[in-house]
């Protein structure tokens, strides 16, 4: 179990040792459960550095019904004991109960406190944008997600525009819709990916229509994996440019890291 624990986010079901004693947890009771430690890497701030953040011997337990049960753990740094908290709802389609039943992680939300940050995540406004997508996902608001999506497909678009000298209104000094924009920007100086260029504003509406609340929240955390690889493209497309490049690290994006967001987000 503490494995399974220490790989979260992860879902992935797997077969664990049996963590209450064959005996049910009735719901809205607790009970000290000895699994293992839970490990986690974060950056710790007051080491300003990346720890292994640990948790005691014993977690706490509280039954929810016979097939889910809900864990918390407090996690201290091991350099300067500075603590956060994981919590995790586990789920197993058997009696959780059971011998060696097998598990899932179904949901993980963690509370840094300001005290620690999640590694691989690029400083910048990128960095920070995707970020804040991600703890939306994990929590399951899957259009507050997409809202994150949204904003860096539009900043970057308007800030390439920006850069390149590409006018942002049309006649009357009317502001352009962001399709044509975007139609704009791309034929300039190409910032959608060859393999989908065709359908870069068909992103745009996808992230839209999914925030204006014409999808179910279902449905949003379904598509927010692919909808983000895609609005990575664009930035990666963006940072191959050697003219952009420059002026996005003056900028402070913190995008040189974009693959390994990438990476992480997967």
């Amino acid at each position: 179990m503490s494995d399974l624990l220490s790989k979260a986010p992860e879902r992935t079901a797997t077969r664990v040792e049996g963590f209450l004693d064959d005996r049910e947890l009735k719901w809205g009771k607790h009970k000290k459960i000895k699994v293992g430690k839970v490990f986690h890497n974060f950056h710790c701030k007051t080491c300003d550095d990346q720890r292994t953040f640990e948790s005691g011997d014993e977690l706490y337990c509280l039954g929810l019904d016979e097939h889910t049960v809900s864990i918390d753990a407090t996690l201290r740094c091991t350099a300067c004991q500075s603590s956060v908290e994981t919590w995790y709802l586990v789920a197993s389609n058997e009696h959780i109960s059971g011998f060696s039943p097998e598990v899932r992680i179904e949901r993980y939300t963690e509370n840094l406190r300001d005290r620690a940050e999640r590694i691989g995540k690029a400083p910048g406004q990128f960095g920070d944008l995707v970020r804040r997508a991600q703890i939306a996902y994990d929590v399951e608001l899957g259009a507050g997600a997409m809202v994150y999506l949204r904003w860096i497909l539009e900043s970057i678009t308007y800030e390439v525009a920006e850069i390149a000298g590409i006018p942002t209104t049309g006649k009357n000094n009317k502001r352009l819709t962001f399709k044509d924009l975007l139609e704009r920007v791309n034929e300039e100086r190409r910032i959608i990916p060859q393999r989908f260029s065709s359908n870069g504003y068909k992103l745009f509406g996808e992230l839209s229509e999914i925030i204006h609340g014409n999808s179910t929240e279902e449905e949003a955390l379904k598509k927010f994996k692919p909808c983000l690889q895609l609005v990575l493209g664009v930035v990666e497309e963006v940072n191959r440019d050697n003219v952009f490049a420059k002026a996005i690290d003056e900028l402070g994006w913190g995008a040189d890291d974009i693959d390994e967001i990438a990476g992480d987000a997967s």
